[in-house]
């Protein structure tokens, strides 16, 4: 049977409704357009079946598989809505709001059972962030953040706390993905001189930090960002700061840190410095891509050792999207950059295209991880709102402008379970498509008035680094050497080459070259990837060198 076709939803001034998927690009007759201009909140369920949006008025819920409306709740003021993920709960959150005379407000956020229509449970929910409860993937937990405690609720009966982790200001958790047992992942910020710490524990053993599964804690972090890889095995915690306090940066600090379930924590040893704009994980949860450094940024392929295997060397990009088979990764500049991305084979790591989006301000993959959208939204840019549909080859399928007039301000696919779209071969040449094909324009460099009438002399501010893969290539061995037995390697290799200078130097006044080719022909030029390395090495040769010219000296 032939995999379905994804929708891809679209909200703005001109309502909300859904579009067809390639190859049609037609507007999607399984959901009736909302023509309202106060849509404020949309979501569909994790499998794609079920669609909710308020509209002002009421929040609807509809099947889109079958264009059927199933409840329509009386919550006009809804801002945020979420779906559970075997699609049992709706929950839905209000701005909280305290009454005139001071009174504490009403329970504004509401868990709604999907087969009854009945409201399980309300809850006072002040802030807007992390508003949503978390579900593990099977709904047998259910996990909220109040005061200092994680409370875990089970089998969605929210009337009884069946367990709590507490901890000293903890600030922020993540449920692992996948099946059970579920692990969590919380964060303590630092306070009075103690580092800040992030700890895994294995669901409901929560007695104490030797209950932990692994523990990491770190200096200058005012907040994080927790990703686990989807079999559960690690979490990648991107910890900053607000203010650098260097000054070297306007972004404040970052710092990358590894923790895996089995206990084992280690620093990500990023070689250039700078922010961290993005980390993601590939599917396969044994990789993971780095985007960071000052501009322009490095993007580094990491395996579970933290040892690097791919460097995809510098370039305008400030973020990574691994497709959802995990076989092609994107590499883009948005935002304050011009849109430039680059489509690379990460089995072969062969580059496939360099498309352009100038203005977008969102990306996502579809599930049939072949096309991509694109999009420039309000309200981060009122001008030339739309969205484009792109072969990951490069080709422009379908695009969309919306009128002068009109905003656009959301756009989004639906989801797909893993396994409904087979995984396809990675092809190189674009494919054919209706729309010609956007060559950008090469951007012209400023030139004062004083030099536009000379010729025009070839500077860079800086030296682009091209890509280069960091597996240690050792007599067709295919095995990666461990960090610490590649630098013993790369050490063992530099006195060999140093001992070696040392001898051809007693040899006699014959072999001795002139000062200006002596180091460059006596000790072999070579470069081990390593900066820190190869700084030894250069060290190494300049003693040598000295050495020859001083023992040259006593001799004459």
């Amino acid at each position: 049977m032939a995999p379905p076709t994804p929708l891809l939803a679209v909200r703005g001034s001109e309502g909300l409704y859904m579009v067809n998927g390639p190859p049609s690009f037609t507007e999607s007759a399984a959901f009736q357009r909302d023509s309202g201009k106060n849509c404020k909140a949309v979501a569909f369920s994790k499998d794609g079946s079920l669609f909710a949006w308020c509209n002002g008025e009421k929040v609807n819920v509809v099947n889109v598989t079958r264009a059927e409306l199933l409840h329509s709740f009386d919550l006009p003021k809804t801002v945020c809505l979420e779906f559970s993920p075997k699609n049992n709960v709706l929950a839905t959150w209000q701005g909280y709001a305290t009454a005139k005379d001071g009174t504490a407000g009403v329970p504004n956020l509401q868990l709604h059972d999907l087969r009854t229509g009945k409201c399980l449970k309300s809850f006072v929910q002040k802030k807007m962030q992390n508003w949503c409860p978390c579900w593990a993937d099977d709904e047998s937990i259910c996990a909220r953040n109040v005061n200092n405690e994680v409370h875990f609720f089970e089998n969605n009966n929210f009337n009884t706390i069946a367990n709590k982790l507490h901890l000293q200001k903890v600030s922020d958790f993540v449920l692992s993905p996948g099946a059970q047992p579920t692990k969590v992942a919380v964060y303590v910020p630092g306070s009075k001189g103690a580092p800040s710490f992030v700890r895994l524990y294995q669901y409901p053993n929560f007695g104490g930090p030797q209950s932990a599964l692994a523990n990491k804690s770190f200096f200058k972090a005012d907040k994080v960002t927790m990703l686990w890889n989807k079999k559960a095995t690690a979490v990648l915690v991107v910890a900053s700061t607000e203010v650098d306090k260097s000054g070297a940066s306007y972004y404040g600090e970052q710092t990358l840190h590894y923790v895996a379930a089995s206990g084992e924590s280690a620093v990500v040893q990023l070689p250039k410095n700078g922010p961290i704009y993005d980390v993601a994980w590939s599917p396969n949860s044994v990789e993971f891509c780095a985007v960071y450094g000052f501009m322009p940024a490095k993007a580094t392929v990491f395996n579970l050792k933290c040892d690097p295997v791919f460097d995809f060397g510098t370039g305008p990009r400030n973020a990574a999207y691994y497709s959802p088979h995990g076989h092609i990764l994107v590499l883009a500049g948005f935002g304050n950059l011009r849109g430039q991305m680059e489509v690379w084979d990460v089995k072969n790591y062969k580059l496939i295209s360099k498309p352009v989006a100038s203005d977008s301000t969102y990306f996502a993959w579809c599930p049939d991880g072949e096309h991509i959208v694109t999009a420039t939204c309000a309200p981060r840019l009122r001008v030339g709102n739309g969205y484009k549909i792109w072969h990951y080859t490069g080709s422009v399928l379908h695009a969309y402008e919306v009128p002068a007039d009109e905003e656009m301000w959301q756009v989004f696919w639906q989801p797909f379970l893993d396994g409904v779209f087979p995984e396809r071969a990675v092809r190189y040449q674009a494919v054919p498509s209706q729309l010609p094909r956007a060559e950008p324009r090469p951007a012209q460099a400023y030139r004062p008035p004083a030099l536009r009438n000379r010729p025009a002399t070839s500077s860079k501010l800086h030296e682009d680094e091209p890509p280069q893969n960091m597996k240690p290539q050792l007599g067709g061995c295919d095995k990666p050497l461990s960090k610490t037995a590649l630098k013993n390697q790369r050490k063992h290799e530099a006195k060999k080459a140093a001992k070696q200078a040392k001898a051809d130097a007693h040899q006699g006044p014959a072999q001795i070259k002139t000062p200006q080719n002596a180091l460059q022909n006596t000790i072999p030029a070579m470069t081990t990837g390593d900066p820190e390395v190869d700084k030894k090495i250069k060290n190494l040769k300049k003693v040598v060198f000295l050495k020859m010219c001083a023992h040259e000296a006593v001799r004459k």
